[in-house]
């Protein structure tokens, strides 16, 4: 018995969470050898088209999604929220005025409201406030317009998608592609959205169920940046689980329940000894594998892919995206955010460190880079 499936197994016992019970499903039960295989066991390497083909169409849309897979991303990835009536949407947060056109329509204008979400003020419209009626008379825009200029030639052309039609579009390329297109969803902000009433694993969890993807060999990673849900959808779940790691703060969960720990304690290898025993992989932001100096240049790797490695977990750093603003400073073409620098150098060099996979808004380059490697 390899650690990872002996760990996810006694995942409760072994991270000592005090977590209440978010399915309202009953679990089945979970055999010792079905636990999945984590990403760095797999032939290949992971491609995640984060929240679609993001630098090329707005994100979190059909478009988008499409748009990865036909692109050659091995994964797309849709950010859950939920909607009034409990239905899971893709959306960055559940704040939805930057991501849609919801404050040109003046039937919802008593809808803008300010909340508390993960302990800081949130001011506009929220997805929960809206039910999917509603929110499909809306249509998505660009985030980051001023970065991606050309992306706004597509705002007001697309629809907020469900789940459930992002798994309908996986399996329609997967047909059509002939190969097939994993789903990457990650739980946004689970105790806010619990503190709402509207949490968002039990639909989660059925949404899986109802289309077969509950099961170790589908091609389903579900992530979240808190840690009590994971631990709980361990118990749940027969699909990957990854934790994310931010750069700096702490899983939301822990700052509510007064748990002391921080992102950092979670890359210590105590703490990725805890999340082998309910995850199969991390998805730490870049700068925790390879670092910048304070002036943007990166310096020398850290330990935390060998370290992830020694205890079966797979790495899949995020975001990798081409412009300026976003590369390092060595890489990068000019002062201007907006224009692309030397993405495919980024890639070469984090690539170098063993990583298992990357998420990418330009994941045709990402392809390329993966491509060079093998």
């Amino acid at each position: 018995m390899t650690l990872l499936t002996r760990g996810r197994v006694t995942a409760v016992a072994a991270v000592g969470l005090a977590v209440l019970s978010i399915t309202g499903v009953a679990a089945p039960a979970r055999p010792a050898d079905a636990a999945p295989k984590a990403a760095g066991a797999e032939s290949g390497f992971v491609v995640v088209g984060h929240r679609g083909a993001s630098g090329y169409r707005p994100e979190h849309t059909l478009a988008s999604y499409e748009l990865a897979a036909r692109m050659g991303a091995d994964y797309i990835e849709p950010d859950l929220v939920t909607t009034k009536d409990g239905v899971l949407v893709a959306r960055h947060e559940p704040e939805i005025g930057g991501t849609t056109d919801v404050a040109g329509h003046p039937e919802f204008a008593d809808r803008k409201t300010t909340k508390m979400v993960d302990g800081e003020p949130v001011t506009g419209w929220f997805a929960e406030d809206f039910t999917l009626a509603e929110l499909k008379t809306l249509r998505a825009k660009e985030r980051i317009p001023q970065l991606r200029p050309n992306n706004t030639i597509y705002d007001g052309r697309y629809q907020v998608p469900t789940l459930q039609e992002v798994i309908d579009l996986a399996k329609r390329l997967s047909r059509e592609l002939h190969r097939e297109i994993g789903i990457y969803p990650e739980t946004k902000h689970p105790t806010y959205f619990r503190q709402q009433g509207l949490a968002l694993e039990p639909a989660l969890v059925r949404t899986l169920r109802r289309n077969g993807l509950d099961r170790p060999n589908a091609k389903v990673y579900v992530q979240s940046f808190e840690v009590g849900n994971l631990v709980e959808l361990n118990r749940t779940l027969r699909v990957r689980l990854v934790q994310l790691i931010g750069g700096s703060a702490a899983p939301y969960d822990f700052v509510a329940s007064g748990d002391p720990r921080t992102y950092d304690d979670l890359v210590t290898p105590q703490g990725l000894a805890e999340i082998a025993t309910y995850a199969d992989g991390v998805g730490p932001t870049k700068d925790r594998i390879i670092p910048r100096d304070e002036n943007g240049y990166l310096t020398e790797p850290t330990t935390l892919v060998d370290d992830a490695h020694q205890l079966g977990l797979a790495v899949h750093p995020w975001t990798f995206r081409a412009e300026n603003a976003f590369l390092p400073a060595e890489l990068r073409s000019s002062d201007d955010p907006a224009a692309w620098g030397d993405i495919l150098a980024e890639y070469e060099t984090f690539l170098a460190t063993g990583i298992d996979g990357v998420f990418a808004d330009q994941p045709d380059i990402a392809v390329e880079a993966a491509r060079q490697r093998r």
